[in-house]
């Protein structure tokens, strides 16, 4: 099959990417042919000539919105199959929000499959919107472990002595960042043996501003810029928790990594990501800045980061996400030569 995955036009190393390179290596590995392409909202001619002279058999779009109504710009009087990611994002938000919730719908009518790697979003979904779920597969969640190193304490001068918290995180409102720190005060003033970490790309820049503004005042926090995702593995293993405040998630692939290399999680208790952080056993979810703090502090000691500290290695395996992947696409493709 030729294949095109369509993905936002962010930064190559946010989670978006990452999962599509990950589906375009899956993919390429069973002998289809497989490009990317990042799509912006405006209406776009490249990407119209794109899907003309690639004429992919069929097509995923990762993104509801934000790939989805490109799609419906660039396929105008055309017949091309496709298949949807649905993110945390579309579910939470867009589905509730008048202008993309309209695109989203059309798209939705439009693709052959709607695909979500959650299984309690797709429990979600069905309760919420259930005239959406005629066509909803859910697609097993995979992760490709990094192999490139990164020493994370020495490159960021982290003393080795001190409990290091690392919030895997694109800059934006979503992900809250900002609240993670001010939750962090407290934290703070109780230790001084602990350090929280950020790293991730900046996508809005409004709130990245403020974000920054905010960490230069405190200097038990800081800001490592981002780093490549062949390398967060090895950046993962330096941290002692991984943490995750934001307020909707699709899956987040940094907790898919930390769940595999069995670091402790502290994540904030949303669907997204209940379902990889099982409570007490390799992570604790949290409900308020209350919890947090509790939480947090439970995670300055050793021994009680050992508890939750459960590698495993095979529950995403990538080799069962493209297996069910092809037989998704390889049906798409039948449906619409019908």
């Amino acid at each position: 099959m030729r294949i095109l995955i369509v993905v936002p036009n962010q930064e190559r190393i946010t989670g978006n990417w990452v999962t599509a390179r990950r589906f375009q290596q899956g993919l390429e590995r069973h002998g289809h042919q497989v490009t990317l392409h990042g799509s912006r909202l405006q209406s776009d001619s490249v990407f119209r000539q794109k899907l003309l002279s690639f004429s992919p058999d069929v097509t995923i779009l990762l993104h509801a919105y934000h790939t989805g109504k490109p799609w419906l710009d660039a396929t105008e009087g055309l017949d091309m199959p496709c298949v949807v990611v649905l993110t945390g994002t579309d579910v939470n938000y867009g589905l509730n929000d008048p202008e993309q919730s309209k695109v989203i719908r059309r798209v939705l009518h439009q693709a052959a499959f709607v695909l979500l790697q959650n299984p309690l979003l797709v429990a979600e979904l069905s309760v919420s919107h259930p005239e959406l779920t005629t066509n909803l597969r859910e697609l097993t969640p995979g992760i490709i472990l990094g192999t490139a190193a990164y020493d994370l304490r020495n490159k960021h001068t982290l003393g080795k002595e001190q409990t290091l918290f690392l919030c895997p995180a694109g800059l934006r409102a979503v992900k809250g960042v900002l609240k993670l720190l001010e939750m962090f005060d407290q934290v703070a003033a109780e230790s001084s043996v602990c350090h929280l970490a950020f790293c991730g790309p900046i996508l809005e820049e409004s709130y990245s501003k403020r974000f920054l503004t905010a960490i230069a005042e405190r200097p038990w926090a800081s800001y490592l810029g981002s780093i490549p995702p062949k390398a967060m593995a090895s950046a993962m293993r330096g941290a002692d928790v991984i943490l995750n405040n934001s307020q909707t998630e699709g899956l987040a692939n940094a907790l898919l990594e930390a769940a595999t290399l069995g670091i402790p999680i502290l994540a904030h208790n949303i669907p997204g990501n209940a379902t990889v952080v099982r409570h007490e056993i390799n992570g604790l979810r949290y409900n308020n800045e209350t919890e947090f703090i509790q939480y947090a502090l439970q995670l300055l000691n050793g021994e009680r980061r050992r508890q939750l500290s459960r590698p495993d290695p095979d529950r995403y395996n990538p080799d069962n996400e493209t297996a069910e992947l092809i037989t998704i696409l390889q049906e798409a493709t039948r449906i619409s030569c019908q």
